[in-house]
């Protein structure tokens, strides 16, 4: 069963807000990144808070970078009109769940599967 083109068209628009808000933020945090050690007068201890600043954020643009990896997905499964189905078993995912994540690959039960590494 696919789903209306209403429908498919509000995930589309929600995946590119989140997309375009996520391609914002990895821009800045760069930028922060490479400002952080920039001031010549910054003490030892502030190098020490700086570098950890420096690691945090690029942690956080690489789970960026992740979500944004799916969000390309899931708009290339609304291309090719596999949006809204499991791609290990081909099952319907649940409204609410791409409600939430709107990138979701799996249903629920194969997402169990592969944060257990059966998958």
């Amino acid at each position: 069963m696919t789903m209306d083109k209403k429908r498919i068209e509000y995930y589309k628009k929600k995946l590119l807000t989140r997309r375009e808000e996520l391609l914002k933020t990895i821009t800045r945090t760069e930028e922060e990144g490479r400002t952080a050690d920039d001031d010549p007068t910054v003490d030892l201890a502030d190098k020490a808070a700086n570098s950890y600043t420096k690691e945090f954020l690029f942690g956080q643009t690489n789970t960026d970078r992740s979500v944004l990896q799916l969000i390309d997905e899931a708009l290339q499964r609304i291309k090719e009109n596999k949006f809204g189905t499991c791609v290990q078993c081909e099952q319907e995912l649940q409204q609410k769940r791409l409600e939430a994540v709107p990138w979701a690959r799996h249903c629920v039960t194969c997402q169990e599967k592969q944060e257990q590494g059966l998958l």
